[in-house]
């Protein structure tokens, strides 16, 4: 139930617990909290200004951004502790995405500010090294397009691969990292005149 101001929301809880963690299996808890009290035991509260509620807003209504985007536009104005103020679980279950991301968002905002919080978060350093770099790529394109090996009609993935580890391009590759790379570089192993 809730006052005429939102200030003040209270929630029942009303749910046996096991015994496991109060140490009886009858123990029955019934508590009240206000919004106040369930925004404090969150670590990222979420407090918008004016001018980030109206930009939100806006993002939201004009429907000419990135899905996800709005998404987290949403995940904002919902999470607002001056706002709603909905709960993780509610706000998770209105726009289809996970709790987690939720509190990721709500954590991007509150260390990082709100274009942080409204872009996805940006890797720190990519997942692995690539396997070949401009000269390696240069190489492997050289390969394709030069005469296959006797007794072979065409270039195949494998055959690539391994000419490349054995003229030392490269320690190791596989024939889909061959295939990526020239998919990339618009070289064909089909046409001939192309490459």
């Amino acid at each position: 139930m809730a006052s005429d101001n939102g200030a003040l929301a209270l929630v029942l809880y009303d749910s046996c617990i096991s015994g496991s963690v109060y140490g009886s299996p009858f123990y029955h808890r019934s508590v009240f909290d206000t919004v106040e009290e369930r925004t404090m035991a969150k670590k990222y509260v979420v407090r918008l200004g004016d001018e980030e509620r109206r930009q939100l807003r806006t993002m939201v209504s004009s429907g000419k951004t990135a899905a996800y985007k709005i998404k987290h536009a949403n995940i904002l104005l919902k999470a607002d502790a001056d706002g709603p103020a909905w709960q993780d679980k509610a706000i998770a279950e209105a726009f289809g995405c996970h709790v987690q991301t939720v509190e990721n968002v709500r954590a991007r905002f509150v260390l990082e500010g709100l274009q942080a919080a409204i872009e996805r978060k940006k890797q720190k350093r990519p997942s692995r090294a690539r396997k070949l770099d401009g000269e390696g790529e240069a190489r492997l394109v050289a390969l394709a397009c030069s005469e296959p090996p006797a007794g072979r009609d065409r270039w195949t993935l494998q055959l690539l691969a391994d000419e490349l580890v054995r003229l030392e391009v490269v320690d190791t590759i596989c024939d889909q990292t061959v295939r990526r790379t020239l998919k990339k570089t618009n070289c064909s192993l089909t046409d001939r005149s192309a490459g």
